[in-house]
């Protein structure tokens, strides 16, 4: 029997550093989609996927995209024009999500709590605080990448960092480093799943410990104190409604426990959704099955 629904293409790939992970990310929820009864294809995106979009007219398309590119508003922004519905967040959450600094202008007048910036200057190809009292530790990445691609946590003591680590035009940011656990919200369709705390054998929860498996251990719900477990899913969820997130949005969090701070990272508008993440398995702890939170996604597929 035919699918009534249509096609719906599973967009991955593109040409940043996040298109192998988005590769995993669109295969996990294509075959859960297929096992669902949809009718669905892969589709590898590169620089002619309007073209192709354009010859094969599909329903909707499942934005599993990661990066630059896919979930920056770029993507977003296309398929508006095209009339093609999408999961996840449209252009303006998709682009101010992206861009750590704005995402804290945007949620300035929050409760939510983030990690203090740090002033840099680049002289002679290294970075420096701009200021001479240099913090203890601070951490140095792009302004505009996911998956902890990129991030690079200095310590006192250590060798400043040479700005040649990060390929050429990348626009650099700096925060005080929060020691502590790692913990992380995911909200889906308005609502917090649960709070996981991730724990690695890494100082930092990299790129590596995110994708690989056995690179992490995630407890859920986290063994934290209750005050602390609640105003972590209540800042996911102001920050996933303040931004305009639509699907699916994975919130970050440190927790300093000698300190008793809580601090947001930043949100994703597209979380990584592979045998070893973080969403799939927070929904499959409040009892959503992987074919059930991918057909939400699905059915939820809209233009801005």
């Amino acid at each position: 029997m035919d699918d009534m629904r249509g096609l719906t293409l599973f967009l991955m790939g593109g040409w940043t550093d996040e298109a192998a992970v988005s590769r995993n990310t669109a295969k996990a929820c294509y075959a859960a989609a297929i096992e669902a009864g949809w009718t669905a294809e892969l589709l590898e995106v590169d620089h002619d996927i309007a073209s192709q979009l354009h010859v094969i007219k599909p329903a909707r398309v499942f934005n599993a995209l990661h990066g630059q590119l896919g979930e920056d508003g770029n993507m977003q922004g296309m398929l508006n024009i095209m009339g093609i519905p999408y999961t996840h967040s449209g252009v303006l959450a998709s682009a101010v999500a992206m861009d750590k600094p704005m995402t804290k202008t945007a949620l300035a007048n929050t409760e939510i709590v983030f990690a203090n910036d740090i002033a840099i200057q680049i002289r002679d190809g290294v970075i420096t605080p701009h200021d001479s009292a240099a913090p203890q530790a601070m951490v140095i990445k792009p302004r505009n990448t996911g998956s902890s691609v990129g991030v690079h946590i200095w310590h006192e003591g250590d060798a400043y960092p040479q700005e040649n680590m990060w390929p050429e035009g990348t626009q650099l940011m700096a925060e005080r480093f929060i020691p502590g656990r790692e913990l992380t919200v995911s909200v889906l369709h308005g609502e917090p799943l649960t709070v996981t705390e991730i724990v690695q054998d890494n100082r930092f929860y990299d790129y590596e410990a995110k994708y690989a498996d056995g690179g992490s251990t995630h407890i859920l719900p986290a063994q934290i104190d209750r005050d602390v477990f609640n105003t972590a899913m209540e800042w996911a969820t102001i920050a996933h409604e303040r931004l305009g997130c639509r699907g699916v949005s994975r919130s970050d969090f440190r927790l300093n426990d000698d300190a008793g701070e809580l601090v947001m990272l930043e949100l994703n508008t597209q979380p990584g959704m592979t045998k070893t993440s973080l969403v799939p398995e927070q929904a499959e702890y409040n009892g959503i099955s992987m074919t059930a939170l991918v057909s939400s996604l699905l059915e939820a597929a809209q233009c801005d």
